[in-house]
């Protein structure tokens, strides 16, 4: 049984904050869209939106930094299981960095969407 299983919240959470301090420390693109995601939260202070435009933009950003967790998983998987290239594993690692594509661009929508709100008030 993994030792992850049956612990306790602070556990799991202690489990999870090291793997999100493993990322930061090893992938270039995370720590790219969390400097991004500090600024957005620093735009979004200033611009004072509504809290339903701050939660759209905060869901958004989240899905980014999620997506990208996922794929640095899903990649550090793939080359530990399989670590010669292989055209399969290939197949696989493009399509969850297409999922951080898709979540990064419904991110860019979404700032697009509330440019527009702002400039029409």
């Amino acid at each position: 049984m993994s030792k992850q299983k049956n612990q306790t919240f602070v556990r799991r959470l202690g489990f999870a904050l090291g793997g999100l301090g493993h990322a930061l420390r090893t992938e270039r693109s995370l720590r790219t869209q969390a400097v991004v995601f500090a600024l957005v939260i620093a735009v979004l202070s200033g611009l004072r939106p509504g809290p339903l435009w701050w939660a759209a933009v905060m869901l958004a950003s989240a899905g980014v930094l999620a997506a990208e967790l996922f794929n640095t998983a899903l990649e550090a998987l793939a080359d530990h299981l399989h670590p010669e290239q292989h055209p399969q594993i290939r197949i696989v690692k493009d399509c969850a960095a297409a999922g951080v594509l898709i979540a990064a661009l419904g991110a860019v929508a979404v700032a697009i969407a509330l440019a527009v709100h702002l400039l029409r008030r």
